[in-house]
C-alpha cells in the first residue's frame, strides 16, 4: 500500500504569493504529457487544476514514475511552487507550477468511458451511469459546492431569525396531496403501508400545535410522478412554518432569505420589497401563475371586440364563456414563417388549443388566418388593439379561458426565447423575483368537482368565507408563491387553525366524516386542545440552486439523481427483492 502524503493545501489555491514554498498536494491527474526531458503533469482536486513539473533534477525513480502516469491516476506529490515561464491565464493557477520532488501513485486507473473535462459532449444517460466519473469535472464540483454553500446559508439564516430545525419522520401515514405516494410495506403489520412524504406539510402543522413556534428543515421529499427537466421523484425541499403570522409576516421573513442568498452566492443585491400580483393579474397579463416578467409579451383581450364576428372560431369562444387573447411579438412578421407558425400551433396543441389565429402588419397593410371574415378596416382596427406596428406578428387563442391562458402562457415564453429576450442560462441575471399572492381556494377537477389548488390546508381569505356555502370555486386562498424568472421557487400559505373549518373544507372535496376521521383524525384531533394561526412556505432547494447557476435541468444540481424512467443508472435501482424478503413482508408478485 502506497504511503499517504499528507497534503498541505488543495491544488486550485495556489497563487504566485506562494512561490518557494513546499506544497504537498493529493488528486487525480488531468493530463500528462513528455516534452523533451519533462514531464508535465495537470493535477486536479475539487478546488481546481494546477500544473506539476518533473524535469532531470528529480531522482530517477520519481521520473520514471512519472512518464508512466495516465489520465485519472490517483497521486500526491511533494514539491515546490515557482513562477511559470510559460503563464496560462485560463486557469486561477496559471501564474505557478509546483516542481515536483517525490511522486506516490495510490491507484492506477483505466481509461474511462466519460471524458472528465465540461465540454465533453457526452450523452446525459452516458454520464448518469458513470456519475461518479461526471462529478470530477470541475462544473460539476462547483455546482455541489454552491449547493451546500446555499444550505449554509439557509440554516444560519433561519437560525438567526429564530426557527429550530427539526426532522420530521420519513415513513408516514399514506395520504393523498396530489401525487402518488411511494409505499413501502411494513413487515410487523402486514397488509399495511407506510409512505414516504411528498412534504412534511401535517407534521410541521403539528409542530406548530406544539409551541415550537418557528421550525424549519432541509428536508428530503418524494413524489411518484412522471418526470420533466426540473422534476425528480426525490427532491429536497427547505420547509419552514411559522406561529402567529399573518401573510405578510411570511413573505417578509423570505424576503429576507433571498435577499442574504443573492448577496452571499450572486453578489446582487435585491430591492425589497419584491413586486407582488395578484394570480388574476398574473393570468391576465401573463397567461401564466409564474410569469416571466424579464420581457414584456404581455396579453390582450379582444373578446368585447369579436364578440359578434363572422369568424365563429372568435365569436363560439366568447359566446361559450371564454375569451379571445392574442400576444403581439415585435419584429416578428419576417422572422417567422408560415411553417414556424404551424409549428408553434402544433406545439399548443398540448396546452388545449385547438388552433392559433395570426395578424401580420406589414407596409403594405395587415395580413391575417381570417382575412375572408374581416375587411382591411376590420384587420387593421384588430391590430391597432394589440399596438401592432409594421413588423410586428400577432398570434391569437380563442377558447375557454384556462385553454387561452395555458396556450398564450407558453407562447409567450416561447416567443421570448426565438426572439432572444432572454437567456436562460445566464448565470449573471437578471434575476426577476416577484410574488404571486391571492390564488383560488380550489380549481376545477375535469369531472366536474373541485380539488384545491394548492392542498386542503390552506386557509381561505376571510373575506370569502361565505362564498364556500355557496360557490366555493370563487373564493380566493391565503396562498402566495415566490417565483424567479418564470419558475416557482416555492410555495406557502396560512393554514386552517380551526378545526370546524378544516372538517368542513374535508367535505367540500368529497370526504366522509369517515374518511376524514381515517386519513387525517390526527391532525382533527390536535385542533382540539389549541392550534395558533400559522403558516409557512417552502422552497424547491433543487430548482434555486438549478436557477442560480444557469442550469436547464435540475439534475445538473443533484450530485446522484434519478432519470427520465425513475431509474439509478449508477446502482441500477429499483431492482427486484428477494423472494425470502417479499415473503415476510406478506407480498406474492403475480
Amino acid at each position: 500500500m502506497a504511503v499517504l502524503l499528507k497534503r498541505t493545501g488543495y491544488c486550485g489555491d495556489l497563487r504566485l504569493a506562494d512561490a518557494g514554498a513546499e506544497a504537498v498536494l493529493n488528486g487525480w491527474v488531468a493530463r500528462a504529457r513528455r516534452l523533451g526531458g519533462i514531464v508535465f503533469c495537470d493535477l486536479r482536486d475539487r478546488s481546481g487544476i494546477v500544473q506539476v513539473v518533473f524535469d532531470e533534477t528529480v531522482p530517477a525513480a520519481v521520473f520514471e514514475q512519472a512518464e508512466a502516469l495516465r489520465s485519472e491516476y490517483v497521486v500526491g506529490v511533494r514539491g515546490v511552487v515557482r513562477e511559470r515561464s510559460a503563464k496560462n491565464p485560463e486557469l486561477a493557477t496559471g501564474d505557478v507550477e509546483v516542481l515536483a520532488r517525490e511522486l506516490v501513485v495510490y491507484s492506477e486507473a483505466e481509461t474511462p468511458p466519460i471524458y472528465v473535462k465540461d465540454d465533453d459532449n457526452v450523452g446525459e444517460d452516458l454520464r448518469l451511469k458513470h456519475r461518479y466519473l461526471d462529478l470530477r469535472k470541475p462544473k460539476m464540483q462547483r455546482n455541489l459546492a454552491f449547493r451546500a454553500e446555499v444550505c449554509r446559508i439557509a440554516r444560519n439564516y433561519y437560525a438567526e431569525c429564530g426557527f429550530i430545525e427539526v426532522e420530521t419522520p420519513v415513513l408516514v401515514k399514506p395520504t393523498p396531496e396530489g401525487a402518488r405516494d411511494y409505499l413501502v410495506p411494513s413487515r410487523v403489520k402486514p397488509g399495511n403501508f407506510y409512505a414516504l412524504p411528498q412534504s412534511p406539510q401535517l407534521y410541521k402543522q403539528l409542530l406548530m400545535a406544539s409551541g415550537c413556534d418557528r421550525y424549519v428543515q432541509i428536508a428530503k421529499c418524494f413524489r411518484d410522478e412522471d418526470l420533466r427537466a426540473d422534476r425528480q421523484p426525490e427532491f429536497t425541499q427547505i420547509d419552514l412554518e411559522m406561529s402567529f403570522v399573518d401573510v405578510d409576516d411570511v413573505i417578509a421573513v423570505q424576503e429576507g432569505f433571498l435577499a442574504r442568498v443573492m448577496k452571499e452566492v450572486k453578489g446582487v443585491e435585491l430591492a425589497l420589497p419584491l413586486p407582488r400580483l395578484t394570480w388574476a393579474e398574473a393570468m391576465r397579463r401573463y397567461g401564466s401563475d409564474k410569469p416571466d416578467v424579464r420581457f414584456g409579451l404581455e396579453l390582450t383581450d379582444i373578446s368585447d371586440a369579436v364578440k359578434g364576428s363572422e369568424f365563429g372560431v372568435f365569436a363560439n369562444a366568447v359566446q361559450d364563456g371564454g375569451s379571445v387573447r392574442g400576444i403581439c411579438a415585435p419584429g416578428a412578421s419576417e422572422s417567422f414563417s408560415r411553417k414556424d407558425i404551424d409549428k408553434l400551433t402544433e406545439a399548443a396543441r398540448a396546452y388545449g388549443a385547438k388552433g392559433l389565429s395570426w395578424l401580420r402588419v406589414g407596409a403594405d397593410g395587415v395580413t391575417s388566418s381570417f382575412s375572408k371574415f374581416y375587411d382591411e378596416a376590420g384587420l387593421a382596427a384588430l391590430a391597432a388593439l394589440f399596438k401592432a406596428k409594421e413588423g410586428d406578428l400577432v398570434l391569437i387563442a380563442a377558447d375557454r379561458d384556462k385553454v387561452v391562458f395555458d396556450t398564450l402562457g407558453f407562447l409567450r415564453c416561447e416567443l421570448a426565447r426565438r426572439l432572444g429576450l432572454v437567456d436562460d442560462a445566464s448565470q449573471d441575471g437578471p434575476y426577476a423575483f416577484l410574488w404571486v399572492v391571492d390564488f383560488p381556494l380550489f380549481e376545477e377537477d375535469g369531472e366536474g368537482g373541485i380539488m384545491p389548488m394548492h392542498h386542503p390546508f390552506t386557509s381561505p381569505n376571510p373575506e370569502d368565507l361565505a362564498l364556500l356555502d355557496t360557490e366555493p370555486i370563487k373564493a380566493r386562498a391565503l396562498a402566495y408563491d415566490i417565483v424567479l424568472n418564470g419558475n416557482e421557487l416555492g410555495g406557502g400559505s396560512i393554514r386552517i387553525h380551526d378545526g370546524a373549518l378544516q372538517a368542513k373544507m374535508f367535505a367540500l372535496l368529497g370526504l366522509t366524516g369517515e374518511e376524514t376521521q381515517s386519513k387525517f383524525g390526527f391532525l382533527l384531533d390536535a385542533f382540539r386542545y389549541g392550534v395558533p394561526p400559522h403558516g409557512g412556505l417552502a422552497y424547491g432547494l433543487d430548482r434555486l440552486v438549478m436557477l442560480l447557476l444557469g442550469e436547464s435541468s435540475i439534475r445538473e444540481t443533484i450530485a446522484f439523481p434519478k432519470n427520465q424512467q425513475a431509474e439509478d443508472p449508477v446502482s441500477g435501482a429499483p431492482g427486484t427483492a428477494d423472494p425470502a424478503s417479499l415473503g415476510e413482508l406478506g407480498i406474492r408478485l403475480g
